[in-house]
């Protein structure tokens, strides 16, 4: 067989891979930690450690399978800090003669390869990862010839295809979706489950990364780092999930409060995004505890996670490959403006971005309605450029790789993208904030002012907002009814209301 030097992504950690199935010297795995990944954006000092560890993890799993692996550690004196330079060093030292990799899940890394390839004199394959549940061009064949897209229907071929809670071509239950039964806010006396830490010492992986000069973002203690950084630890996650969190998953999943940061979320996007467990075993999972006490997790909890797991998530990924690169440029809306300091330091008097930015820092998480309602929201009504935005959720989630990020972000909640994604702006007054959480109680603003200098920010930038881009949205149909409201407002009012908004857009690192 010829030598072959088979690249693995920090992302591509799946056992279950056919690539692992047969051992043979003639296969040349290959690791990079690389100054090209940990620099492109600024990162959370969290991300940039669970990566390298689960990595080192997986190439030591395979080492004692008995796989032949070239392991390049960031300060490695042969380390090129280039994939494509890492790449010419291992085949030269090696006398390679055959090249593969796995598809990568962001559009950059897929151009750097295969012009990597053309440029080769051996002769180079691309395969699958073997992870997701539908191919790269699915949704785009979904969709063809519709002038939109709607998650629903994807979901639903989804579930006919896998047999998902179906009974034939019908749903299990008569229902397709309990999204209406999961948006209750959290009594202000619940105490959540207590979130499952793994506690581990990365000193070692700290200090390299400081040694090497990585900037960085976020906080860390790097003696009891708490996420999983192997198929192990992410099984664990995954039977603390279906046992302890998922009877209450759905209930709560929108819930917001200041006094818990987990509350029953999975957490398990880090170990799905790098692929150390799988979408199809995780959602069986959950199945098979529903099933085993149908009693104590009900039908709304778990379709709720499931939805979230083969329909939002492969949707999301279909989006980002059927219009990548240009998806990147978008900016609908024209905004323009930088992102407010606050955002990487959670210093603001805005009770609810202080906790939800200040959670972010400490964890490098917060949950989806925290991305979409609070932090999402303000940018969006605030005008802020998707370019900014982009790059603060890619840097400062763990769980953030481009293709998952950025049709969220620019798209479900910048709306940069017109429509692609989501059919209306997701914006809201602090009425949807109080409404959903416990933030207002005790915030330096009052909710239910309009104007005046402690008056919440986000109701004047709400009604600033739909004035302002009144010639691009007041057509939409879904909300009409927030151009109805307004219209029914006196001049002074609004005047007013404008001023306030345009105040407040004068000074948002000051608020």
């Amino acid at each position: 067989m010829p030598k072959t030097l088979r690249l693995i992504l920090g992302d591509q950690l799946h056992r279950g891979h056919s690539w692992f199935a047969e051992k043979n010297d003639a296969y040349h795995y290959a690791f990079f930690e690389m100054r090209q990944e940990t620099d492109y954006v600024a990162h959370h000092i969290q991300k940039v450690m669970a990566f390298f560890a689960a990595m080192r993890a997986f190439a030591k799993e395979l080492e004692q399978a008995g796989h032949r692996v070239h392991y390049f550690q960031l300060d490695d004196p042969q380390n090129q800090q280039s994939l494509t330079a890492n790449l010419d060093v291992l085949m030269t030292k090696h006398g390679i003669e055959r090249f593969e990799y796995q598809l990568p899940d962001e559009y950059r890394l897929d151009e750097q390869l295969k012009a990597f390839c053309e440029g080769l004199s051996i002769p180079s394959e691309a395969v699958d990862t073997e992870h997701f549940m539908s191919s790269r061009e699915a949704l785009a064949e979904h969709f063809r010839g519709k002038k939109t897209f709607v998650m629903e229907s994807f979901y639903r071929q989804m579930r006919r295809r896998y047999d998902i809670l179906m009974d034939g071509d019908d749903p299990l239950t008569g229902r397709w979706n309990y999204d209406a039964e999961n948006r209750k806010k959290m009594p202000a006396d619940h105490v959540p489950v207590v979130p499952l830490s793994f506690d581990k010492d990365l000193t070692a992986i700290y200090e390299l990364i400081q040694q090497a000069g990585v900037k960085t973002i976020g906080r860390v203690d790097p003696k009891a780092f708490l996420w999983p950084i192997d198929r192990e630890e992410s099984l664990t996650l995954l039977d603390f999930f279906v046992k302890d969190c998922l009877p209450r998953f759905g209930d709560f999943q929108d819930a917001m409060t200041p006094h818990y940061w987990s509350l029953y979320h999975s957490r398990l996007s880090f170990s799905l995004n790098t692929k150390m467990l799988t979408p199809l075993e995780v959602v069986n999972k959950a199945i098979q505890a529903w099933e085993a006490d149908p009693e104590v997790i009900s039908i709304s909890q778990l379709e709720g996670f499931i939805r979230q797991i083969i329909g939002w998530r492969e949707y999301m990924r279909g989006i980002y490959w059927a219009k990548m690169p240009d998806y990147a440029q978008l900016n609908f809306l024209d905004h323009q403006r930088p992102l407010p300091d606050f955002f990487w330091s959670g210093k603001t008097k805005m009770a609810c971005l202080s906790h939800a930015i200040n959670q972010s820092l400490d964890y490098a998480y917060a949950h989806h309605i925290q991305r979409l309602m609070l932090t999402g929201n303000f940018a969006l009504l605030a005008g802020i450029h998707p370019d900014e935005v982009d790059q603060w959720y890619l840097g400062i989630y763990i769980d953030a790789i481009e293709w998952v990020e950025i049709t969220n972000t620019r798209g479900m909640s910048q709306f940069a993208d017109g429509g692609i994604v989501g059919t209306k702006p997701y914006v809201s007054s602090a009425n949807y904030v109080d409404k959903m959480s416990h933030y207002c109680k005790n915030c330096f603003y009052d909710k239910k002012a309009k104007t005046g200098p402690k008056a919440c920010p986000f109701n004047s930038l709400y009604w600033h907002f739909y004035a302002r881009h009144a010639d691009k949205l007041a057509r939409n149909p879904r909300i009409g009814m927030a151009y109805r409201t307004w219209h029914r407002m006196g001049e002074d009012k609004q005047k007013a209301i404008l001023d306030q908004g345009d105040e407040i857009l004068e000074r948002l690192n000051e608020l």
